[in-house]
């Protein structure tokens, strides 16, 4: 999911959003398997599920890293930030309230969509600094994933991170450690542009049906992420119904 419209768009890092959709398919299509129970796995605390989605999160949020860094790097355009910024906030609210109906005792109070919105803000103020984003993000993934302390397990404060434990909630993506991936896609984003002569960055492109398909899908990423649930959801519902 990026997170601002890109005004020079590099067809590689769509490709390379529409891979971390696909992944994000296998995991939510098997997370809504093992709801209606065609199979039984473990997603909570099976090391294969919980790192297969960590993969996919960090994939998601170095690419919007590095689409803030090409979307902003001459100043914020306000009409097109802030109609993002303003689908983000209304996107995220919205699963809010479908978790909440669906999950009543674990709703999404800060999952991706929530957590992207946030960066989306803070992320600006990061975009003039080059190796010392690499440097701050590697560093606060290692304080937000070596770090815990109680106070942090209070109510308000558990979006920042740093809990003792994982909240009850279906989607959890706390400023730190995440904020770390953005800043590292910022890094990214920087060399990509600086280097944009290199042609696996700037100019490549492909007309190949597989790869048009995935950009396709990296360039309507937002849509797609509020929608394939959805789908999904009622589609598996079908074999279930007739399965009582």
């Amino acid at each position: 999911m990026s997170a601002t419209p890109q005004q020079n768009r590099y067809q590689i890092i769509d490709v390379l959003r529409g891979v971390a959709i696909l992944m994000m398919f296998s995991f939510h299509f098997s997370f809504d398997l093992n709801y209606y129970g065609f199979i039984q796995q473990d997603f909570y605390n099976s090391l294969f599920w919980t790192n297969y989605r960590s993969v996919i999160v960090s994939s998601f949020l170095v690419l919007v890293g590095v689409s803030l860094y090409l979307a902003t790097r001459n100043g914020i355009k306000p009409q097109s930030y802030f109609k993002r910024l303003g689908l983000l906030v209304l996107f995220a609210s919205l699963v809010s309230v479908a978790s909440y109906i669906q999950f009543p005792e674990s709703m999404i109070f800060f999952g991706i969509l929530h957590f992207i919105a946030a960066a989306s803000i803070l992320g600006p103020a990061f975009t003039r600094f080059y190796w010392l984003n690499l440097v701050l993000g590697i560093a606060l993934i290692m304080l937000g994933t070596q770090f815990q302390h109680t106070f942090f397990n209070q109510p308000l404060w558990q979006w920042f991170g740093l809990m003792t434990h994982k909240p009850v909630t279906e989607d959890y993506v706390p400023l730190l450690p995440w904020f770390g991936m953005i800043l590292i896609g910022l890094f990214l984003g920087k060399f990509i542009y600086q280097y944009q002569h290199l042609p696996v960055l700037r100019s490549w492109k492909s007309k190949h049906p597989v790869f048009r398909s995935l950009t396709f899908a990296g360039k309507h990423s937002l849509i797609i992420y509020m929608l394939h649930q959805p789908i999904f959801m009622g589609l598996l519902y079908i074999p279930y119904s007739l399965n009582q």
